[in-house]
């Protein structure tokens, strides 16, 4: 991300402004001559000609302007006010044009009914074309810095200013934090277990106002506290721990904490004295903080579209803006979502409420500290189109109902309820959920840099919301979750997910969770429920939830987790490429068609009669991964599978044969078109299309905006040297054949037990990696690499695995020289190159 631009000397809403220079006029005229050109495009009402009036605002204007393109006005206020009173709103469309710059709102901008559009008449609050707008939620800080003994600058701040987040020059900054701010690091960017302990907090002379963050005992998320002060016995005093649902208790390890004066001691770390008006700073190398541009935030929110189910805002859209700088949430985040994990603030820097037919479009939602997009209760066809959500404090999309639009509503895990006290009535209560929105061609990475219970699209309490077109990565948790049955009817397809579960455990790409009316942490009495009542699972998830034309990976998980009590999903045409599909309990799922790449289907506890059916599916593994499982009424329902196998004839899939079905599916040689560019369509003359399989796309996964697609990264493909990297936890020899991955030309995999160790006269265990095939004249050639060498160190150390190779090459550039130790013809040889370009 470029740096922001030097902000400008005075506050964007203080007093009048001369007019603008004939510069900012040039630059106004071109404004208008690209709208009119049709860059800048509304639907315009019958009748009418000409562009659509315009309003429009540039820093260096004045609020007492007319607002024309030679007159704008200064503020987001002021034009709010201009479209509320416009006598065209609701009749024809009205556009608000934004010049480059940076608006710092010195309060969150609130729509209502009363800045309403209509359907032909959209309110459009628009970037000029190709032109950087930000709304801020902080304001720039003018600061007069003086260098410090030990690296730390100091620099007075105005009385009563405080804040959460630092920005220079445009990047979030850590707080003063122990333990140091690690980017590698796997838990919360840096973790100790004596972050608070008395040794530690006894140098510390007043914690209060810091903060102890620690994942969930069961990696299930993650808890945060406030620290108060410090006892005699130099233990802490906190106040907090509310941020899951699951509350079992605190991790003994992955802690950290912040905002305490003694611990800044890296660059970049900066700390906050309130009482002194001090702000300390560590700069890292490269800035000069007398010259760089420091921004402090202040806003929860920049957006609020603040309606109601009787009088709606209606027809308004943001469309090109970048939303910057809000406070962290993790706080508040404290309302319990019915029986799922989950706790949440509701609250978004673009926050919705009451709201029909309104949306972001192409907007840039950037290292906002809480939420990025939150759609609460009620809410009717929202659209978020074109965007990129990155580095978000929580969740990037949100939708959350209200819990009164539940009927008989469970909060905590372990709540019960007799089905005498149940309100057996299928559906929602009241409409105070939101329904029928849309997430679309969004690239959405980064979520949960400060709360780990998050996804980059939650989904709780809602009906019929689309999530198409979707890049979604570099999650701590799911990619996308769904924490409940209510209502359902979501479309989930045509998305890349992958690089999630980063910092937690138990979960998958994608998450579910069912645990509804009929649910009951007795899986027994919910068979006795079902059987008395067999439609009782959809009295709350009353519509089909699908999964279709995905591509998935999760290296920590599954690529799709149907946990507790999941019900009513068909996933088909699913991409899956690292860790297959799950469905645990649940009735009424269809899993057909679907390709699962070096993994298999792992059914869980399911239900006598629970109305499923896996058929048609590609799987890798000669044997599910069942557990708890027992033989069930389903097994008939389970079958036409195929098991693939690299060069080996078709045969009959005795090893599927688990719950009684695959009586009719085979293992072979899939015959896949390119499975080394994830092309995974099968040829045809293969055996799987007998069984049913039909060819789905393999080209359509992602987003499909040129300027997003630019940008998006795509998953390793399985067999790449980037996949073996991010697989972790070895391999079972009772189901799996050893890893391979192709890397510069070679084709790599572990060593496999003592047939391999005998093969190549190597003694003791099996560690190191085995060349199996090699390119002539390819890059591992010209390094001296042959076949049917083994790697046994790299730059001096023990190569463990293709994991541990994996690793350690891409934690260097590729152009940097390496040493290799190798095992050939019974000796050791040593080479050294470059192994890249």
């Amino acid at each position: 991300m470029p740096p922001l631009r030097q902000p400008m000397k005075h506050q964007p809403f203080a007093r009048r402004r001369k007019p603008p220079c004939p510069r900012v006029r040039h630059a106004c005229a071109a404004i208008f001559l690209t709208c009119a050109s049709g860059q800048l495009q509304t639907p315009r009402a019958a009748g009418f000609e000409g562009p659509p009036p315009t309003i429009w605002v540039s820093p260096e204007g004045n609020d007492a302007a007319s607002g024309a393109a030679t007159e704008p006005l200064r503020t987001f206020a002021a034009a709010q006010q201009r479209v509320r009173g416009h006598p065209e709103r609701g009749r024809q469309p009205i556009h608000v044009t934004f010049a480059a710059g940076v608006y710092y709102l010195p309060s969150t901008v609130v729509f209502t009914a009363e800045d309403s559009g209509a359907p032909d008449a959209p309110v459009v609050y628009a970037a000029a074309s190709e032109t950087e707008v930000v709304l801020s939620g902080g304001l720039p800080l003018e600061l007069d810095w003086e260098p410090g003994p030990d690296g730390v600058w100091h620099a007075a701040t105005p009385p009563g200013l405080t804040f959460d987040q630092l920005f220079v020059n445009g990047r979030r900054q850590p707080m003063a934090r122990y333990p140091d701010f690690d980017p590698d690091a796997q838990y919360f960017q840096g973790f100790a277990a004596d972050c608070a302990a008395p040794e530690r907090v006894a140098r510390w002379a007043n914690p209060a106002g810091g903060f102890l963050h620690a994942m969930h005992r069961a990696l299930w998320g993650d808890m945060h506290w406030r620290i108060n002060g410090k006892r005699a016995d130099h233990t802490l005093e906190l106040e907090g721990g509310w941020q899951n649902n699951r509350q079992m208790g605190a991790h003994e390890t992955f802690r950290f904490v912040e905002n305490i004066r003694e611990e800044l001691d890296a660059p970049g770390e900066w700390y906050l004295d309130a009482e002194r008006h001090l702000l300390h700073y560590q700069p890292p190398a490269g800035i000069d903080p007398r010259r760089a541009v420091f921004e402090a935030v202040r806003l929860r929110q920049l957006i609020a579209f603040e309606g109601a189910a009787t009088a709606p805002v209606r027809h308004l859209e943001l469309a090109g803006f970048t939303f910057r700088h809000t406070t962290r949430t993790f706080m508040e985040n404290r309302e319990p979502l019915l029986r799922s994990d989950w706790t949440v603030s509701r609250s978004g820097a673009v926050f919705f409420q009451g709201a029909e037919d309104c949306g972001l479009r192409d907007c840039h939602l950037d290292q906002v500290g809480g939420n990025a997009v939150f759609a609460d209760g009620y809410n009717r066809r929202l659209t978020i189109r074109g965007c990129r959500i990155a580095d978000a404090g929580a969740s990037g999309v949100s939708f959350v109902g209200r819990p009164e639009a539940l009927r008989s509503p469970l909060f905590e895990y372990a709540q019960t309820q007799s089905l005498a006290a149940m309100d057996r009535t299928p559906g929602p209560r009241n409409n105070q959920y939101p329904a029928d929105c849309l997430v679309e061609d969004c690239l959405i990475t980064g979520n949960g840099r400060v709360e780990k219970q998050t996804a980059g699209v939650n989904i709780a309490m809602a009906d019929g919301i689309t999530v198409r077109h979707c890049s979604i990565y570099d999650c701590p948790r799911a990619g996308i979750n769904i924490c409940d049955g209510a209502f359902g009817g979501h479309l989930i397809e045509f998305n890349d997910v992958f690089d999630t579960v980063k910092e937690t455990g138990d979960h998958g790409s994608f998450n579910s969770w069912g645990r509804d009316r009929f649910w009951h942490p007795d899986r027994n009495v919910t068979a006795g429920w079902v059987a008395a009542h067999p439609t009782m699972p959809k009295w709350d998830c009353r519509r089909t939830n699908i999964l279709r034309n995905n591509r998935w990976r999760c290296d920590h998980g599954w690529d799709i987790d149907l946990d507790d009590g999941s019900s009513h999903y068909a996933l088909y045409n699913n991409l899956c490429l690292a860790g297959g599909i799950k469905l645990r309990e649940g009735y009424f799922r269809e899993v057909r068609n679907n390709i699962m790449v070096d993994w298999t289907f792992c059914p869980h506890v399911w239900y006598p009669d629970s109305a499923t059916r896996f058929a048609h599916n590609i799987v890798w593994q000669d044997g599910y991964r069942p557990a708890g499982m027992k033989q069930t009424d389903d097994g008939a329902a389970v079958d036409h599978n195929f098991v693939h196998r690299p060069g080996v004839e078709t045969s009959p899939a005795t090893g599927l044969q688990t719950f009684g079905g695959d009586a009719h599916s085979l293992a072979g040689e899939a015959r896949f078109i390119d499975p080394a560019y994830g092309d995974y369509r099968v040829k045809p003359d293969s055996p799987v299309l007998a069984l049913g399989f039909q060819n789905f796309p393999m080209d359509r996964f992602g987003v499909q905006k040129p300027a997003l697609k630019r940008i998006a990264r795509t998953p390793p493909l399985p067999g790449s040297i980037e996949a073996a990297a991010v697989r972790s936890g070895g391999w079972d020899r009772r189901y799996q054949a050893p890893p391979t991955a192709l890397w510069l030309g070679a084709t790599l995999r572990d060593l496999d037990g003592l047939n391999d160790l005998s093969a190549v006269g190597l003694g003791g265990e099996a560690t190191g990696v085995l060349v199996t095939a090699l390119v002539p004249e390819s890059g591992a050639a010209r390094l001296g690499l042959r076949e049917n060498d083994v790697l046994l160190q790299l730059d001096g150390e023990p190569v463990k695995n293709l994991n541990d190779f994996a690793q350690r090459i891409a934690a260097r550039p590729a152009q940097t020289r390496r040493q290799f130790e190798v095992w050939r013809n019974q000796a050791n040889l040593h080479l050294s190159g470059t192994p890249g370009p």
